[in-house]
């Protein structure tokens, strides 16, 4: 029982450290925004997700076969346009904020398809913090603000669709080929980048820190972590997500949230916890947990 318990610790311990990486590359990444841009910085991202998930995956391609690969396709289009508004969200309302909306996105799929009374509670709860968090007017940016929903649509749909992928392809062979398709879509932009020279420096370096510390290490983290911390913990400790991406920007971009905004951002959070328990109480088996996009 010990072990068991100290290697649910490690798992959790893990878990927390993944979300960290996550934020905090994201953050990095917002700091090559003035010179590579949103799409720059998304672009180089796509690229080294590609290279790292090809290397551990090495799918074989030749052989598969359409039913394999359409939901290959869908997923590329999601990564293609999935981070690129998330990070102009970033750009234009803050990491906390965007973060937070972009939650909604697997919000939403664990609510999906229950018309309980409990869940009608946690859905208004969770809009409600939408509006807190928000609270808009008229100097709310609205483009930023659909920017980061459309960015948790995406989110919800890579759930939906990667599930049907790991059901045809194993391990991480989908989500491979995804991102692949998705940094080929992305080389005009690396190349335009490189021939104004803007593709080299500290913000290159930010861009390569996102990739590895937004993509690789938290796909690599949760695929170990599954194997000792339930489904309903991952859940649960996911919803640490907006917390942490405030702390990020409040820490590495001098963005500092209003008392407001940590209302909203708990709103959320705790909307979700809510509904990763409830969704785990009507299952004999537990659901697949809602991993991070792995691009």
């Amino acid at each position: 029982m010990r072990e068991k318990n100290a290697k649910l610790g490690r798992g959790v311990a893990a878990l927390l450290g993944s979300g960290t990486s996550t934020q905090v590359g994201a953050a990095l990444g917002a700091l090559a925004f003035p010179v590579l841009g949103p799409a720059g910085v998304v672009a180089v991202r796509q690229l080294v997700a590609a290279v790292a998930l090809m290397a551990l995956s090495r799918p074989s391609v030749r052989r598969l076969v359409w039913s394999q690969w359409w939901p290959v396709l869908v997923l590329a289009a999601i990564f293609s346009v999935m981070n690129l508004s998330l990070y102009v969200a970033i750009d234009r309302i803050g990491l906390g904020l965007a973060v937070t909306l972009e939650f909604l996105g697997p919000l939403a799929v664990a609510l999906f398809g229950s018309r309980g009374r409990s869940e009608l509670m946690i859905a208004a709860g969770a809009a409600a913090g939408v509006y807190v968090l928000i609270l808009p007017d008229a100097s709310s940016d609205l483009v930023g603000v659909g920017l980061a929903l459309f960015a948790a649509a995406c989110w919800a749909g890579y759930i939906m669709v990667n599930r049907v992928a790991g059901s045809r392809l194993p391990g991480v062979q989908a989500p491979a080929l995804a991102a692949s398709i998705s940094a080929v879509l992305y080389l005009p932009v690396l190349v335009a980048l490189i021939s104004q020279g803007r593709l080299d420096g500290m913000p290159l370096l930010y861009a390569l820190a996102a990739g590895v510390l937004s993509s690789v290490v938290p796909y690599a983290t949760d695929l170990v972590v599954l194997r000792s911390v339930p489904p309903r913990l991952f859940g649960v400790l996911m919803s640490a997500q907006p917390g942490l991406a405030a702390l990020a920007g409040l820490v590495l971009l001098g963005q500092v949230p209003t008392m407001h905004e940590w209302i909203g951002i708990a709103m959320i959070a705790g909307a979700n916890v809510l509904a990763v328990t409830r969704a785990n109480r009507r299952h004999s088996t537990a659901p697949t947990p809602l991993l991070e996009p792995a691009a």
